[in-house]
């Protein structure tokens, strides 16, 4: 571990939080509108970000007016898992304190935003009250654990939900700073034991974690710092797992040092070494992340640079566990969900389709409203999904008529529109990330027309490439293991392209094209989608094509590099 003079602002700030606490509590109390630089840091590990709304508005002078300081929550859902009560919770704090608005996350979350600090106690009680929280769903902890979709209600996946929940809870920090603040518990020793797996300053940055059976890629496993794919025995009860480590996206754009990786497979383990080895790894990021510089203290760098077989003999030393690195992993595919599936009970699942994830009343489209009616109507369990959508699970034969009823009522159509749209993910960016260099979500909809028509001119759709955009390179919406990952660069609207990804996830994309226009995005794809459908192979995804035809000859084809 690095020495405490090394230590970066951030390690200081946590080394003196007496467990988490700062001085939040004391601004909550106070009635305040925003926390200071220091608290600042320490609520994330409590679910939240400071946030400003970055669409400035001009006074009569012409300078400009700051919006007031507010806030982004959001929840601690292992798996996505949500019953129809948890669900209508959240759907009710979206009417009453964020704008009448829901964001599904990548990792299977929900989030809020424009929060005001006054309403952060009432909100962190209401989702307390249905088992829930918001307890390290940000910060340098490990964040909300991510698991296999379901709409089968399959039984081999069904134990799933007891690992996810087994993990989510054993990472949860120990420190009472949670519970005394938002909760109303009283503090009765303000000198906490260390905690046993975080120590006294965490983590070095955050650590995301999926649970999938293996050959099931739901999960986008290859970008998490530490994956389990279950294994099967003949009985169909999990026996095993391989396990995955060092996979992270985040990077910044011309700094070489910093760069999004695939997990490595480290080997397979028997299902009694599943806790010893994950405390292994999650303890070695502890003591071996870099603790000087944040952009570079992610477990990835640590696997880069001290090189897998040393980072699995540590793992391996610190769990008394042996990896079997023979074992064969099986081929990976990553199953469809949208639309109506027939469960092994008899009921029904309906894979919902949310562009961005973006949970509101539309004009002339009431998403919000219309889900709530139907959840609450045939008390539906909820799975949130990795791609931002929704599965709505348990719907009796003889109610699918009247779902489907209601939706044509609302005027919602719960498919998505072509194969371009089933997985193509979009970060929220402006107006209220405060590391958001360019548009994301709000301009999706229109960059997504956009490449379509170059789709449907070249007769493509039944190929259509994943894509996702970003509004920065911190890659919140997995943008590198896309086939097509688009990257906010600079302000004014000009984007890194990324290809190369592929649409099994097993593998990080590399730049393609620097600084482009957002107007000509869909121009510098179409260049290299006519190559791709005159030299790509019969039903060759675009993401292999790339790797085939190489790199180098793409980035002479768009001429931007």
């Amino acid at each position: 571990m690095s020495e405490e003079k090394e230590l970066s602002e951030v390690e200081h700030i946590k080394l003196a939080s007496q467990g988490l606490r700062g001085k939040i509590g004391a601004t909550v109390e106070a009635g305040a509108e925003e926390f200071g630089d220091d608290d600042r840091q320490l609520i994330k590990f409590h679910g939240m970000y400071q946030q400003k709304d970055r669409d400035r508005r001009k006074d009569e002078q012409g300078d400009f007016i700051e919006n007031p300081t507010s806030f982004m929550i959001r929840g601690r859902i292992p798996g996505g898992r949500l019953t129809a009560k948890q669900y209508l919770v959240w759907d009710e704090l979206g009417d009453k304190f964020a704008g009448g608005a829901l964001r599904l996350t990548t990792r299977q979350s929900i989030q809020m935003h424009t929060i005001r600090l006054t309403d952060l106690r009432p909100i962190m009680q209401a989702v307390d009250k249905v088992n829930l929280s918001t307890m390290g769903a940000c910060g340098d902890v490990v964040r909300n654990v991510t698991q296999a979709l379901n709409p089968w209600g399959r039984s081999d996946l069904n134990q799933l939900d007891a690992v996810a929940q087994l993990l989510s809870d054993h990472f949860k920090y120990k420190s009472k700073a949670y519970a005394e603040v938002w909760l109303g518990e009283k503090q009765l020793n303000s000198e906490e034991d260390e905690d046993p797996i975080y120590g006294k300053t965490y983590l070095p940055r955050k650590f995301k974690i999926a649970v999938t059976l293996a050959g099931n890629n739901s999960v986008d496993i290859y970008t998490n710092d530490m994956g389990f794919a279950a294994t099967l025995d003949k009985d169909g009860k999990i026996d095993g797992y391989f396990v995955f480590a060092g996979g992270g996206l985040g990077m910044t754009h011309n700094k070489a040092d910093t760069y999004p990786r695939a997990a490595d497979l480290l080997g397979w383990v028997p299902v009694k070494d599943l806790i010893s080895v994950a405390d292994a790894i999650v303890t070695s990021h502890r003591d071996f992340g870099d603790r000087t510089n944040r952009k570079h203290a992610r477990l990835k760098y640590v696997l880069a640079e001290k090189g897998v077989e040393w980072f699995r003999s540590e793992v391996e030393k610190r769990s008394n566990a042996k990896f079997d690195k023979e074992k064969l992993l099986p081929k990976w595919e990553t199953p469809a969900y949208l639309g109506w599936t027939l469960r092994e009970d008899g009921t029904y699942s309906l894979g919902f389709h949310t562009l961005s994830g973006r949970i509101k009343d539309f004009p002339e489209k009431p998403l919000k409203t219309a889900l709530k009616d139907i959840i609450s109507a045939f008390d539906l369990d909820v799975q949130v999904t990795a791609d931002q959508d929704l599965v709505l699970m348990g719907i009796k034969k003889e109610d699918r008529a009247s779902v489907e009823s209601k939706l044509r009522n609302y005027n919602i159509d719960p498919a998505s529109p072509k194969p371009l749209y089933d997985r193509a993910l979009a970060c929220p960016a402006l107006p209220t990330c405060g590391l958001a260099l360019t548009e994301s979500e709000r301009v999706f909809p229109q960059l997504l027309d956009g490449i379509q028509k170059v789709l449907d001119k070249l007769q493509l759709n039944d190929r259509a490439p994943i894509l996702r955009m970003t509004g920065c390179p911190n890659g919140c919406a997995r943008p590198y293991s896309a086939e097509v990952g688009i990257v906010g660069q600079q302000a004014g609207g000009k984007y890194s392209l990324f290809f190369g990804g592929n649409p099994e996830g097993t593998k990080v994309g590399q730049y393609v094209a620097k600084k482009i226009a957002f107007a000509d995005i869909p121009n510098q794809l179409e260049k290299a989608f006519e190559v791709w459908k005159k030299e790509g192979k019969s039903g060759e995804r675009f993401g292999d094509f790339v790797e085939r035809y190489g790199l180098d000859k793409i980035r002479e084809l768009l001429g931007s590099m």
